[in-house]
């Protein structure tokens, strides 16, 4: 098995040209489109081979936040039910169709919807269009932006197992399978 922990350091200290390092907390920032902060293009490899650009950093709020913009580029794939212990998630679907289950709801989004998950309330969501994008707001930050920066340091498909610590080391938790298309 992978050891997480040492990839954490591969990962977040590769750092591609034109990626912006944080800035002093108390200034503002731009963040061009197309372009992601401190890690460039966070791609996860796979069949979930989806694209991370981080907006704002949880170094940039002293932990209160973070903010992703996903380009989903995996139809008919999408998280397995989890949990997020500490964690309130927004999502903002930019392009593309999304089915998400929010406790035991479950919702269409489509360009301009919007979906709120609280902490401790199981979620997932499942990528209907062919591509999409979608805004990603994790509030505090926790330890999503490191989550997302191990995920892509996989080369392969990570096992379930593999999966599931790296859910656990992150402060969620994995309750359930992938969201089935109805």
């Amino acid at each position: 098995m992978v050891s997480m922990a040492a990839l954490v350091p591969v990962a977040a200290t590769a750092q591609p040209l034109g990626a912006s390092a944080a800035p002093d907390i108390g200034t503002g920032f731009k963040v061009p489109a197309g372009e992601g902060r401190i890690h460039g293009h966070i791609r996860l490899q796979g069949v979930n081979s989806n694209i991370l650009d981080l907006k704002v950093s949880g170094q940039d709020t002293v932990g209160g936040m973070a903010i992703f913009e996903q380009t989903s580029l995996s139809p008919r794939r999408g998280t397995p039910l989890h949990v997020h212990h500490l964690q309130d998630e927004v999502f903002y679907v930019l392009e593309g169709e999304y089915y998400f289950q929010v406790g035991d709801k479950k919702y269409q989004l489509k360009a301009g919807d919007s979906i709120f998950m609280p902490k401790k309330v199981p979620h997932a969501w499942t990528q209907v269009a062919e591509k999409g994008k979608m805004t990603v707001i994790f509030q505090p930050a926790g330890k999503m932006e490191e989550f997302f920066v191990v995920l892509a340091a996989f080369k392969r498909e990570p096992t379930p197992a593999e999966i599931a610590q790296l859910f656990a080391d992150h402060e969620m938790q994995i309750v359930g399978p992938p969201l089935a298309l109805d």
